[in-house]
């Protein structure tokens, strides 16, 4: 096992898709049995950024209970690695709290992700939330309160890693060495598109393909999908290169590559046998996590079993931080 500890989070979304499993969920299955720690939590404090009311925040506990689900039918073990839901840890929002007084506004205000999100609401400086632009700052608390010295990400994400990295360093310089400064652990993922074939797969462009969907809905969505938009008789060759459907046959069903590369290209094969046989291939692939999932559901308190296990073993962690951090500071 690698020395290290990892820490990594979702925002509290129900049930996965596909582009949730091979862009974080499928790398975390595999560091849990690489790395001697590794803590996954569910992001629901993020998540009061956007979701506001009492309807809404409603919807974070039981999307918490079929998410997580889908984490343990992908094979994260709970006794491999430590699972909580991040409020359930209050430790996160005093340390939160404390490093917002070190951290310059205009880091946060630099970050481009919260430029685009901002674009993204339509909202003018008058009704953003101070969440939102302190979002980093929470982001950083997460990471460090457990002392997690690397965080699973894209490239993408390397400018939140160094924004941690920042204010990490800005507490270390002004009261002591305490936290280790995040490692980018840089991941190579598959970019998966949605049915759409233009944008990311996303529930909020409802161009998904869940995980736990049964068979028949995961045909149904896959029915869906574009594919060449230059062929557009059963008659017409087609180009694999540019079809969405061909680079899923690359994930789903790799040993019929050259039989559907050479059936399109000739227009041996429509696009609708083709869907056919991607929607095939998904429904194997993801036949035992399936079932895995509806055992784990079969068991009663379970999901919330784990969790509060999972929060008792972070908040040991988390008090003896905050011990350090207040004693740093010259609150204890």
């Amino acid at each position: 096992m690698a020395e290290g500890r990892i820490f990594s989070g979702m925002r509290p979304s129900g049930r996965l898709h596909l582009g949730n499993y091979f862009g974080a969920l499928a790398n975390w299955v595999k560091l849990q049995n690489e790395f001697d720690q590794c803590f996954f939590a569910v992001a629901d404090v993020h998540a009061l950024t956007t979701l506001q009311g009492k309807d809404q925040v409603a919807e974070i506990k039981p999307n918490t209970h079929e998410m997580v689900l889908d984490w343990l039918a992908a094979g994260i073990n709970p006794e491999r690695c430590v699972l909580f839901v991040q409020s359930h840890v209050p430790e996160v929002l005093t340390l939160n709290s404390l490093l917002s007084m070190s951290t310059p506004l205009g880091w946060l205000l630099r970050v481009p992700t919260f430029k685009e999100k901002v674009r993204q609401m339509g909202s003018d400086e008058e009704h953003i939330p101070y969440g939102l632009v302190g979002y980093p700052v929470l982001q950083t608390a997460d990471v460090i309160l457990y002392k997690a010295d690397r965080v699973p990400v894209g490239k993408d994400q390397v400018p939140h890693i160094e924004i941690m990295r920042e204010i990490a360093r800005r507490f270390n310089h002004l009261y002591g060495d305490t936290f280790p400064e995040p490692q980018a652990l840089l991941t190579e993922t598959p970019m998966i598109a949605g049915t759409d074939g233009v944008a990311k797969m996303s529930k909020s462009l409802d161009n998904q393909i869940e995980l736990a969907a049964d068979a028949e809905e995961t045909t149904k969505r896959v029915k869906r999908m574009v594919t060449d938009p230059q062929r557009q008789r059963k008659t017409d060759p087609g180009r694999p290169e540019v079809c969405n459907v061909y680079s899923l046959h690359k994930i789903f069903n790799p040993d019929k590559l050259d039989e559907i590369h050479q059936g399109c290209v000739t227009a041996g094969i429509g696009c609708v046998d083709d869907k056919l046989t991607l929607a095939d291939g998904i429904n194997t692939y993801l036949a035992e996590f399936r079932e895995r999932r509806r055992e784990f559901a079969a068991k009663p308190g379970y999901v919330d079993e784990v969790l509060a296990d999972g929060a008792a073993r972070a908040t040991v962690v988390a008090r003896e931080t905050i011990r350090e951090v207040y004693a740093k500071m010259g609150l204890a």
